[in-house]
């Protein structure tokens, strides 16, 4: 044994370098956990979901080609046009092996997500699906998802606790109705945790994205791990926030509150930590290529009609 290091120590680092999903691990860059795995395949992102049913306070959803942040697509695509995009994209990206979508809008909120998805798995069974959502229609949708060929699931958790989700998250739009703080914060959490432990049962690899808020829930990321991981979560990414929209004037973490809150998180789950925060366009190998305006080309003009719920 080296100086200074502990068997406690080493097994905490042989976990590390294991992959944390072997059967994904350097196949979807946003499930593996190695460096090198991250680094192997190409995602394609499809932005079809026009719509969203939660109103949160870091979210700035908009079409241009600079931003490179979740939220922001060139165009919307149709559910047939995001077909033809699939095809062009496996002509562009030989290693693509994950169709993911996840935005601008939420994935759940309209029909086109689901729709896509079944057209891309019935041409393409061999694609991994992948589908990142804020969980509130999780429980109602989930069978409709296992069915559409979806095997890697998303889930944005930003706390468990609904004094701090009603500061994330002020109203919600659920059952054709508006709800808003506390009331708002406790449904989406309750449809949070249901979905994720509805997903599990039906052995979907699922991740949480959480993202790191100073002074709201910093201090909070302990308590969101442990829950997730209690409903069946295998995975967390903490995502730090980028000060825009109700948190323009919050500070951006700091590496010090980045390592503290992926170290709390670490007592539950496995950390990502390759995230580089993708485009609802995004496609090629997340930090590495970039496919996105090849893809799209210049001819094509950015196409503002998202609700934002």
């Amino acid at each position: 044994m080296t100086e200074g290091s502990s068997p406690s120590s080493q097994v905490l680092r042989t976990q590390l370098a294991t992959p944390a999903f072997p059967r994904l691990e350097g196949r979807h860059p946003c499930f593996s956990t190695t460096a090198e795995g991250h680094a192997r395949s190409a995602r394609l992102h499809l932005p079809v979901s026009p719509g969203c049913n939660i109103d949160c306070s870091f979210c700035k959803r908009d079409f241009n080609r600079r931003d490179q942040r979740p939220g922001v697509a060139i165009r919307l695509l149709t559910p047939d046009q995001a077909v033809g995009i699939v095809e062009r994209a496996l002509a562009l990206c030989p290693t693509l092996s994950v169709v993911g979508i996840a935005g601008p809008g939420d994935p759940l909120a309209t029909p086109h997500a689901l729709d896509t998805f079944r057209r891309v798995h019935a041409r393409w069974p061999d694609l991994i699906l992948c589908l990142s959502t804020n969980g509130l229609m999780l429980p109602q949708r989930i069978d409709e998802i296992a069915a559409a060929g979806v095997s890697t699931l998303t889930v944005t958790v930003n706390a468990v606790d609904p004094a701090i989700q009603a500061q994330i998250t002020p109203k919600i739009a659920w059952q054709r109705r508006r709800l808003d703080g506390i009331a708002a914060a406790e449904r989406l959490i309750a449809n949070q945790l249901e979905g994720i432990a509805r997903a599990a049962a039906l052995g979907m690899t699922i991740k949480i994205n959480t993202v790191l808020i100073p002074t709201v829930n910093d201090d909070h990321i302990d308590e969101v791990a442990a829950q997730v991981a209690a409903a069946g979560a295998r995975m967390i990414n903490i995502i730090p926030l980028i000060p825009q929209h109700r948190f323009a004037d919050l500070p951006a973490p700091s590496l010090m509150a980045r390592y503290v809150a992926r170290a709390d998180a670490e007592r539950h789950l496995r950390v990502f930590s390759h995230c580089q925060r993708c485009r609802a366009d995004a496609c090629g190998i997340p930090g590495v290529n970039d496919y996105t305006a090849l893809l799209y080309g210049d001819d094509i003009v950015a196409e503002p009609t998202f609700s934002h719920g």
